[in-house]
């Protein structure tokens, strides 16, 4: 009976495993970059969840591959994301909200209530791309920043009015 051999993963010059990283992980690498990480971090979280892979010649392959598919979609989804950028800044949407008489919203309108108004308009945006630092209180015309992704950046011009009776 012949005994299976265990892949042994290379040892880094610090004494960790060395991976490469199948997806970019935040504060550790960008994908397909050689890694050095601990051996626990490498085995309970970047292996199981596929974000890295074992450095062998194959892989190495399959993973050059793979990373012109990525950069190919990276960029059409870039180039996407201008084009929904330059829409957005030639709308302005206009949210109703109750407020007083001397202007003050009786609520607020944040993210949730922008994103919904450009939804409105067919621009898919999330409430997580409106980069707000705190809701709008008042009536009237503000400009919001919004961060699509891909360091793509956008503003759209929002008016709050009193619903018409």
């Amino acid at each position: 009976m012949a005994t299976k051999q265990r892949q042994q993963v290379r040892k880094g010059a610090h004494g960790g495993m060395q991976l490469v990283l199948t997806e970019d992980v935040q504060h550790l690498g960008k994908q397909g970059q050689l890694v050095e990480v601990k051996p626990g971090y490498g085995r309970n979280y970047l292996l199981p969840n596929g974000l890295a892979t074992v450095p062998t010649e194959h892989n190495l392959r399959l993973l050059e591959r793979y990373k012109i598919r990525v950069h190919q979609a990276r960029e059409a989804k870039v180039a996407d994301l201008k084009v929904l950028a330059e829409q957005i800044q030639r709308v302005s949407v206009t949210i109703e909200a109750n407020a007083n008489d001397e202007g003050h919203l009786y609520g607020s309108a944040g993210p949730i209530e922008i994103s919904k108004a450009l939804r409105g308009r067919n621009l898919p945006v999330d409430a997580e791309m409106v980069k707000m630092e705190g809701p709008i209180k008042e009536l009237g015309l503000y400009e919001v920043k919004l961060n699509l992704g891909y360091d793509i950046e956008s503003a759209v011009k929002v008016l709050i009015v009193k619903p018409t009776k």
